[in-house]
């Protein structure tokens, strides 16, 4: 009887990769980011252990949403008081926090509980082409977007 490889937590070695997002669907940027940052990508991927990579996000404000969802689509939050809902059209969102948008669409993608936030957190996004992250090596990702 043969058994399935299972990776463990302590063994995973982990590699920095750079995706460039100038031109790119935000929305496609972000789907290969969280795939990375599960560790899908991997042979040993076990859905259960934490097997993703690190991932840095340039150029997140040149990315692009197709068709009108610049101008009709909208970030909500609330503040927790009465009436307090606010919100803000991705218009502006991606002049004035671009990292803030694309973060939010990463994080949407992943799993939400405490294998998606502990993969959130190694996720770094760039609003230009220049990041704090060169000793690490980072290695560029061709992304596949179809």
């Amino acid at each position: 009887m043969s058994t399935s490889y299972m990776a463990k937590a302590n063994e995973v070695e982990r590699k920095w990769y750079i995706i460039d997002a100038d031109g790119k669907p935000l929305g496609r940027v972000a789907t290969q980011a969280a795939s990375i940052l599960r560790g899908k990508h991997r042979p040993e991927f076990t859905p259960h252990v934490d097997c993703g990579e690190f991932v840095i996000i340039i150029n997140a404000g040149k990315a692009v949403l197709t068709g009108k969802k610049l101008d009709q689509k909208i970030y909500y939050r609330h503040t927790g008081y009465v009436g307090g809902l606010k919100e803000v059209k991705y218009s502006k969102l991606m002049q004035e926090k671009p990292e803030f948008a694309m973060m939010k669409a990463v994080k949407g993608m992943l799993p939400h509980n405490t294998l998606g936030a502990k993969a959130l957190t190694r996720l770094r996004v760039y609003a230009g082409a220049e990041h704090d992250n060169a000793a690490q090596k980072p290695e560029a990702w061709a992304l596949e977007i179809k």
